[in-house]
């Protein structure tokens, strides 16, 4: 079958997973009305099963859409399909949890969970095959970008060895510095289908997004710090000429306000879900040396003020006694064999629950860091302290969409990424995220890995330069 070039996949993407969404959404939906007409006595929903029956399916279609597209399931062919398949269960599980109690409500009695378990299990079925069905599909339809990298710095190379890691659908098949000039990338960009941008000089770089604008060339471009600023922005339209209003004082006091009270909410349920976890875990960790529970630290939140963070004891007493303060490697002798399960599925961040309930933290906010870690990296990166324009948080864009070793600025670029686009939709959507990577160790990577990203980069760099030379 002949992949479809770049151009055509823009038209036809949104189309054909818009198409797959909804046949998997009417397909589960089918499954949840032969379930509760099968496995439920027609006693107990009687008016229901005529046209209401209806009503339920359309209601229960809409919860599958709803947790779906917060949950980031449906991108078949871009995440991996383990994150799709995680992402699936949890709305899965979301969708059905709802619909049990809806069911409860409509009988006026506590029902048997029994069918609903059975239905969840038939679901998760069908969507792991629906995923592997449509994963494959994409990438039978679609070829990979053929991408031109323009760079402007030596540390801009470590966005290909990133990319490298998706070939399946980005190839980067030419690194170009911008000191090659203006003629030669004006030259070289018509060859590929997609140009990326990254750390170019700003002149450069607009009348390059210019260039390839003109010509519908696709582009990507790896943001700055002003950049991301500009896109929280507010229109103002009073006069002819357009502008754009840049305030710089993070969430207004409505959306603190409002933000609080979610947290809360959310932290109460939370706390009464997740109780009988957070014992068992207390109980694991006092057998397996005798010491302490909980790991107390300081870190900074919002306005640079310090807070003692709580979290569940991962690392052996007094970890830092010899190591000092220094990021935990993959295979850190210091870390215990609780603290290895633990961290790996985030539950010895649990206990911070009550720091959100004290009000120093937030569910959703820039990952608080230690001053002395603060400190270090605004001395190369003195932007780094715009994070605490907010409350620190339990989860974020960093935690979702970077690693253990994302560097200091990409996680920076991801906090702010948050705070200028803030909402409370925005809020619950990284929750269901983060529910997702719960389970997925791909983002518990060491400094190992930074390590031998930073060593390839290197090489990749000092082979540019000597093509250059000769």
């Amino acid at each position: 079958m002949k992949k479809i070039s770049c151009g055509a996949y823009d038209d036809t993407k949104g189309i054909v997973r818009a198409v797959e969404t909804l046949l998997e959404a009417a397909i589960l939906t089918i499954l949840y009305y032969i379930t509760w007409r099968t496995l439920y006595p027609s006693s107990l929903f009687p008016e229901y099963y005529y046209k209401g029956k209806y009503v339920l399916m359309g209601v229960y279609t809409l919860l599958i859409l709803v947790f779906f597209q917060n949950s980031d399931c449906t991108l078949f062919g871009q995440l991996l399909r383990l994150d799709l398949v995680l992402g699936q269960v949890i709305a899965l599980f979301l969708a059905n949890f709802v619909t049990y109690f809806q069911l409860c409500l409509i009988a006026n009695q506590m029902i048997s969970p029994i069918p609903i378990a059975v239905l969840f299990v038939a679901q998760i079925i069908a969507a792991v095959v629906l995923i592997f069905l449509y994963a494959g599909i994409y990438h039978r339809l679609y070829a990979p970008h053929n991408m031109l990298l323009i760079y402007g710095s030596p540390q801009a190379i470590r966005l290909k060895i990133k990319m490298d890691s998706r070939q399946d659908k980005y190839q980067i098949k030419k690194l170009l510095s911008v000191d090659a000039g203006y003629p030669t990338i004006y030259k070289e960009i018509p060859k590929y289908d997609t140009v990326i941008l990254n750390d170019v000089p700003g002149q450069m770089r607009n009348d390059i997004l210019k260039f390839c604008y003109q010509r519908r060339i696709r582009i990507y471009i790896a943001p700055k710090l002003t950049d991301i600023i500009i896109r929280g922005a507010k229109n103002n339209t009073l006069f002819d000429t357009p502008l754009l209003l840049i305030k710089g004082t993070g969430l207004s006091p409505i959306q603190r306000l409002a933000k609080r009270i979610m947290d809360v909410v959310l932290c109460s349920i939370g706390l009464i879900l997740t109780s009988p976890f957070m014992l068992l875990i207390a109980i694991a960790i006092k057998i397996e040396d005798g010491g302490p529970v909980f790991f107390r630290q300081d870190r900074l939140t919002r306005d640079g003020r310090e807070f003692s963070i709580l979290k569940f004891r991962s690392m052996v007493v007094d970890a830092e006694k010899f190591s000092g303060a220094v990021l935990a490697s993959e295979q850190d002798p210091r870390i215990t064999k609780v603290g290895k399960v633990i961290r790996a599925t985030r539950l010895d961040e649990l206990p911070q629950l009550l720091n959100i309930l004290k009000g120093d933290m937030s569910i959703v906010g820039p990952r608080p860091e230690r001053k002395c870690l603060a400190d270090q990296y605004e001395k190369v990166l003195p932007e780094f302290a715009y994070r605490l324009k907010v409350k620190g948080g339990l989860t974020g864009y960093a935690q979702i969409y970077g690693k253990y070793n994302t560097s200091a600025y990409d996680k920076l670029r991801l906090d702010m990424m948050y705070i200028e686009n803030y909402s409370l939709l925005l809020d619950l959507k990284l929750i269901f995220l983060t529910l997702r990577i719960m389970f997925s160790d791909r983002s518990t990577d060491g400094i190992d890995l930074a390590e031998e990203t930073n060593r390839q980069a290197q090489e990749l760099a000092e082979e540019l330069s000597k093509s250059c030379e000769l």
